[in-house]
Formats: structure tokens, sequence, C-alpha cells
């Protein structure tokens, strides 16, 4: 006959042994479930990105067209782009990828920052004297900054400032200058501008119309000497289709073929360039010559 406490410890024992089997069982499930997953759901990943990550640049600046150099290196590898979108890399180093991968460089033009202004100091008056925070955006919201041209660069740097690139410097007139060199297409100039002055363009594009003003007539030059009358000289004398005036400001159509300086010629405010890759905004001849180098007097109040 068993004893009453022999017995009580044989079940303890077999319910240990059995919570222990349980759970035994259970962890056993539970893995070869988690081996299962990961051999189901496992994504393969091509070695080569990390090599390529290495090789671009990390600027993550987007100027590729995708968001990072990571997403990029893996677009690279599966033959979705070729190195040549990267502008920022040099042409050794676009080779080099193109080499390692064994596929063709891919020809593709820099993108480049450009400003739609040149009402510097020098030229353009203000009507009203801002003074609070030294920022284009908090200026903006004061009655527009107190330049005599709604449309005009304030000249405060704030995209001198959002540039991680050292692409923009802010001249003596407190305009804005795109080192083309130094540009990566990045876009922070676009997004901080409070006056939408900059945009992304191919490089070729030198024809330009450096004036966002919507006014026409010679009573814009009493805010502005080099602002856009919207005479319509430009598109009279550009190639047919080439230009036209919206809003009072012409309009190049990049798409047609745009490497004429014709334009520029007659414009008589110099509101029309050619950008020399060298020197920089080129007038055209007939353009009022701006010798100015201190700032031009407030508008009287």
């Amino acid at each position: 006959m068993v004893e009453p406490a022999t017995r009580d410890g044989h079940i303890r024992r077999m319910l240990f042994l059995t919570a222990v089997g349980a759970i035994a069982g259970l962890t056993f499930i539970l893995a070869t479930a988690l081996v299962l997953a990961n051999k189901k759901l496992y994504v393969y990943e091509d070695p080569r990105i990390d090599v390529v990550e290495e090789m671009l640049p990390h600027a993550n600046c987007g100027a590729c067209g995708f968001p990072g150099c990571r997403p990029f290196a893996e677009a690279l590898t599966t033959g979705a782009a070729l190195p040549g979108k990267c502008t920022v890399s040099s042409g050794e180093e676009r080779a080099a990828i193109a080499g390692f991968l064994g596929v063709d460089v891919g020809a593709q033009e820099k993108i480049v920052a450009r400003l739609a202004c040149a009402g510097g100091t020098n030229v353009a008056r203000n009507h009203a004297r801002y003074d609070g925070e030294p920022s284009c955006r908090a200026a903006a919201r004061v009655a527009g900054g107190g330049k005599g041209c709604f449309w005009g660069c304030l000249g405060f740097g704030d995209c001198d400032l959002a540039c991680d690139f050292d692409a923009i410097r802010m001249n003596e007139h407190r305009i804005p200058v795109v080192d083309e060199a130094m540009c990566t297409a990045c876009g922070d100039c676009v997004e901080v501008c409070p006056k939408d002055l900059f945009s992304l363009h191919e490089e070729s594009h030198r024809l330009w119309v450096a004036c966002k003003s919507q006014e026409a007539g010679d009573e814009v030059l009493e805010d502005c000497e080099v602002a856009c009358t919207a005479c319509g000289r430009c598109e009279m004398d550009a190639p047919r289709g080439l230009i036209r005036m919206e809003k009072h400001l012409p309009v190049v159509d990049y798409g047609r073929q745009h490497k004429t300086k014709t334009p520029i010629e007659r414009c008589p405010t110099g509101a029309i360039v050619w950008i020399d890759p060298e020197a920089g905004p080129q007038k055209g001849p007939a353009a009022k010559k701006i010798i100015r180098k201190g700032t031009l007097r407030d508008a009287p109040t």
C-alpha cells in the first residue's frame, strides 16, 4: 500500500515533468515556426549594395531622384538607374561605379538651382524698414518684408544658411549667388525661400529670366531698376515659340532650341540674361548700365 505522502510526491513529480515537457514542446514548435518563417520571409539583399553605397558621396541630396544614397545604390545594382544620375560624384567616381557593376555610366545633365531675382540693395528700394529677426521667412510675414517689389529677394540669406553644400553665398548687395560647381540640386533653397525665387534647372538652361515681378510698365522701375517691364522685346526677338509672355513675364520654353542670346539683346533693364558658366549672368547691350555700388535710397513714405 502506497503511503499518501509518497503518492502526493509522485503526482507532483508527474505534474512537473508534464509542465516541463509541455514548455519544451511549445518551445520546439515556436522555434520551428521561426525557422520556417525566416526561410519563407527572407529577402535576399545584393551584397554589392553596400559596396556601391560606399562609392557614392553620401550627400543624400536627392539630386539623382532617389531619397538618399542607399536607395540609389539599390537602384544601381538592380539596373533601375545608371551611375550618371549622381551629378554630385566626379566623372572618375561615376566611372568607377560603372566599372564595378559592369554597366554604362549613362549621360545625365547636372541640375542646379537658379534665382529669379537680381534686385539687390544697389538697384531695389524698400518701402518700409524691417526691424526684426534677420530672416527672409520672418520678414515676409510682416507685410511681405518691406521691399518695394513684393516679389523680390529680401536678402537675409535663409537660402545660404539652408545650403549644406556651401553652394550659395550672399554678395555685397545681399543677393544670393549660386556656385554651380558646388550645387547638388538638393532643393533646400527652393523650399526655404518665402518668395519662391529658386527653381531647379538643367545646367544648359543659360537663357534666364532674372525677375519674378508681375507688374507691367516703366513704373516698376521706381522700385527696382532691373525689373522686367513686360515690354515684350525678348518675345519678339526670340525664335518663334521660344518665349511667351505670362503674367507680364517672359517664359522660356526649354523644350525648344534655347541656346541663343538673341532674346537678351534689346532688353532695356537686363531682366533676361545669359548665364555664362565662367562670368555669370550677362546682360544685352541695350540694358541700362548699373554703376552704383552703394545702397539705393529707400522710397519716401
